[in-house]
């Protein structure tokens, strides 16, 4: 085979442009600096947001203390027996109810029938429901500041059954934690807007 005529029969390949690298890239229009107006309502988000989380810590935060609050509870579980403030005999009894998320009480004085309390949780706080032989059921609650709890003081809330604020009822507990075998229950009967304590001493009943 003829090599001359076989590359003779190739059509010629067109040249190639060279490439233009002179022209700049397209570069987008930037972008115009924040305006004073703009910052500062850039900075009124930022504090909005800081605020709004802070108030949902601080529930969160509070709510630990009523954990430990209620787990003092759960601890005077058992049979309680001392006197009141006129040296008469009383009783009562601790004992934890529903997988552990209620307490009762059972609070026996000298020549009244027995009154039970029912504590819970109640978000950040502790929340109770006391049942009265008068026949009405005070609702009670308190918030607790801090893991030691050396005292919980029920603030009233309302009741059930009464007709009247002025009918006779139970407005207001506070349990001091002596120690793990003493406490001392202080109930304030409250009637026709007079305030009268109860005064409780209890000691944690040997078995």
């Amino acid at each position: 085979m003829n090599p001359s005529l076989h590359t003779a029969s190739i059509p010629a390949l067109p040249a190639s442009k060279p490439l233009d690298r002179g022209a700049p890239a397209a570069v987008g229009p930037r972008p115009a600096p924040f305006s004073s107006k703009e910052a500062s309502v850039t900075r009124r988000k930022l504090s909005l947001l800081l605020l709004l989380a802070a108030s949902i810590a601080a529930p969160l935060s509070a709510g630990t203390h009523s954990a430990a609050a209620f787990k003092k509870l759960q601890s005077l579980a058992g049979d309680w027996e001392g006197k009141d403030g006129h040296g008469m005999a009383v009783k009562t009894s601790f004992k934890a109810l529903a997988s552990g998320t209620a307490v009762m009480e059972t609070l026996s004085p000298a020549g009244m029938e027995e009154m039970v309390t029912l504590y819970s949780i109640d978000g950040d706080g502790i929340a109770l429901v006391h049942y009265c032989p008068t026949n009405n059921q005070p609702r009670m609650r308190v918030v607790p500041d801090s893991d030691d709890i050396k005292e919980l003081s029920f603030d009233y809330q309302g009741a059930g059954n009464l007709k009247s604020p002025s009918v006779g009822h139970q407005h207001h507990l506070v349990i001091r934690f002596d120690d793990s075998e003493h406490i001392t229950e202080t109930w304030t009967w409250r009637q026709d807007d007079k305030d009268v304590p109860m005064l409780f001493h209890l000691t944690r009943k040997k078995n």
